[in-house]
């Protein structure tokens, strides 16, 4: 009796497990595609793009919004971008690593990829700011149909939501993220219920599942055609989250919550107002609320807006990780990352980039002010990412995992033919408003592409002046300086070169501790280094040590826990016996061979602005001394 019963309930735990798995998924990672219905037929029949609301036109439209969600969704993203995985982990700057490693003996093509990952990265944080504007300006606009003379408050209510939810960011969504999931599930079923109730109506629309209605529309407007993928694409926003979020719950559950709830919910509810706009043109311009029961419209509002509070959380945190995964590749400048949950690591806040966001939601809300308006905007941020994607994913297919070009190649095309019709539809949208999310791109692409090199030169300006080690301990043996007691580590960038913090010390205290640690901090391009492979030791003799920690894209680089794992006699890294020596570089503009002018003196004010090694290592702060420096660039 007791062996049943505890069979059984190890049987439930075993169902209950992937369930409360696909559960989490569906409030995590498809708030975004979700909130899709509130904005994409609105936007596509009365966003003067000039489609005929009738027969041909709807079902059209409708063929086009299907299978662009099984090629794109269902069959790029699940079967293929998904299984690009770094270890787990997903999103566009882990695919950039990967990619990076997959091209390592191809010089020229491996620069090519990392400059297309950082495009995609920065067209990221352009559409993290679109996409709670539009979701949420999407949400409240329902309260226009229910009560009459509210449209003006629109906005101001939208603001209200949105900058509450920025706020909130600071405490972490640990506890409200609880409610994601069961929020989120009963959403998408309101959705299939809505959209089979529309259909019931007129079940001719389901005959928009034939590819055909899709080409007709293409050879009846063939001037209009690829122009309005422009609005189709709205559909396929969030797409890129799928990836993004793959190393919170892994591919199956976010395959399973896709197939089982998600995409049948969608397809219904879009069906469902294309049924509505079949019987009544002129609710073309709301059919997502006008296909609500005149009760119901009310509760779907307020149900609209947690979802798409939902969405917005979703980005935002999507921006948090990949800001985190860019720093730890060293395209971004090192910020405060502070944990707000004790169990998930994931759960991380920036409070940079959460006020840079919210700015730009503000900004985005007062200029356009409606759905409708923003949608004009929408769509190039997104396709551009898509884009950049499916080149980097090319690139893994064929160099890493070596699959057959025969095979690939067909199949890669049509992803880029896809990705490519999509974005050359949303470059129009530039003059429209579009430009706001490219401009935001271009700016954070130079900051990156800045830093980046920035950090290479400063290198490399230090190394000229640098002092080869093996020279300096033939010194010391020679003259041998006095040696206190205790451990002095340095962190340098090059572990064979004597550090300028060490030549300072000895300069003008005239004193060596007893081991001296040269410390070098390594980011590889995988997510996390096992404890196994943290760290390597060498001995130069005379007390000195070479030390290379490394972590990945995705680990906290806690340096003092790190050295923990040093089990060497000759070395003590107690922390009342350790002290850290940090070099501050000051960075002049000048006119040696390197960057443009002004590159350099943005470079010079990012690193000044930079957060110190000293919390990103987690220093205790009472055991650092910091050495400054200045080098001319």
């Amino acid at each position: 009796m007791g062996q049943a019963s505890s069979q059984a309930a190890g049987a439930e735990h075993s169902v209950a497990k992937p369930i409360g798995m696909l559960v989490a998924a569906v409030g995590v990672v498809y708030g975004d595609i979700g909130t899709s219905p509130l904005y994409t037929l609105k936007e596509v029949f009365s966003g003067g793009y000039g489609v005929p609301v009738n027969h041909d036109g709807v079902l059209g439209i409708l063929a086009l919004i299907f299978w662009s969600l099984i090629w794109v969704v269902s069959i790029k993203y699940m079967m293929f971008v998904l299984r690009a995985d770094n270890q787990g982990e997903g999103g566009i700057m882990a695919l950039t690593a990967l990619a990076r490693r997959a091209a390592a003996g191809h010089p020229k093509l491996r620069s090519l990829l990392v400059v297309c990952g950082l495009i995609g990265a920065a067209l990221f944080y352009g559409d993290s700011m679109i996409t709670p504007a539009i979701s949420v300006l999407s949400a409240i606009e329902g309260l226009g149909l229910a009560f009459d003379g509210i449209d003006h408050w629109v906005v101001p209510l939208s603001l209200v939501v949105l900058v509450a939810l920025f706020l909130i960011q600071s405490h972490g969504t640990a506890r409200i993220g609880i409610l994601f999931g069961p929020i989120m599930v009963t959403w998408f079923v309101v959705l299939g219920a809505l959209g089979v109730y529309g259909i019931m109506q007129h079940p001719e629309v389901l005959k928009a599942m034939n590819p055909v209605w899709g080409v007709r529309f293409f050879i009846v407007h063939p001037g209009m055609g690829v122009a309005i993928l422009g609005a189709v694409v709205l559909a396929l926003t969030g797409a890129e989250a799928l990836y993004a979020d793959m190393g919170h719950f892994g591919r199956k559950p976010i395959a399973r919550a896709w197939f089982i709830l998600v995409l049948p919910a969608l397809v219904l509810n879009y069906f469902g107002q294309g049924a509505l706009l079949l019987g009544d043109p002129e609710a073309a311009r709301n059919p997502f609320y006008l296909l609500a029961p005149s009760w119901a419209l009310i509760p779907l509002v307020g149900l609209s807006t947690m979802a798409t509070v939902i969405a917005s959380q979703a980005v935002i945190s999507g921006a948090f990780s990949l800001t985190r995964q860019a720093i730890q590749l060293g395209y971004i400048p090192r910020m405060h990352i502070r944990h707000t949950s004790s169990a998930e690591q994931g759960q991380i806040y920036i409070g940079a980039v959460n006020w840079a966001l919210m700015v730009g939601v503000i900004l985005l809300v007062l200029g356009f002010e409606s759905s409708g308006a923003l949608a004009s905007a929408y769509g190039v941020a997104v396709t551009g990412t898509m884009l950049m994607t499916t080149i980097l994913v090319s690139a893994v297919m064929l160099l890493l995992w070596k699959w057959p070009p025969i095979l690939a190649v067909p199949v890669l095309l049509g992803f880029l033919l896809v990705d490519g019709l999509y974005f050359a539809a949303n470059v129009p949208k530039i003059v429209q408003g579009g430009a706001f999310p490219v401009i935001a791109g271009i700016a954070l692409f130079v900051l990156m592409t800045t830093w980046k090199r920035g950090k290479q030169l400063l290198v490399e300006r230090l190394d000229e002046g640098g002092l080869p080690l093996p020279i300096f301990i033939s010194s010391i043996r020679v003259q041998p300086p006095h040696r206190v007691q205790g451990t002095a580590v340095f962190l340098t960038a090059r572990p064979d070169a004597v550090p300028h913090a060490l030549l300072h010390n000895l300069l003008h205290n005239q004193v060596l501790h007893e081991q001296v640690v040269l410390l070098t901090v390594v980011y590889e391009d995988i997510p996390r280094v096992p404890p196994t492979r943290r760290f390597e030791v060498d001995s130069y003799g005379e007390g000195f040590f070479r030390v290379i920690l490394h972590f990945g894209f995705v680990d906290e680089p806690d340096v003092p826990q790190a050295l923990k794992l040093c089990h060497l006699d000759d070395l003590d890294f107690s922390p009342m016996r350790t002290t850290y020596f940090l070099s501050r570089e000051t960075v002049i503009a000048s006119k040696l061979e390197g960057m443009a002018r002004w590159r350099e003196a943005l470079f010079a004010f990012m690193l000044q602005n930079a957060n110190g090694n000293l919390r990103f290592f987690n220093l205790p702060l009472n055991r650092v001394i910091e050495l400054g420096t200045q080098v001319e660039m």
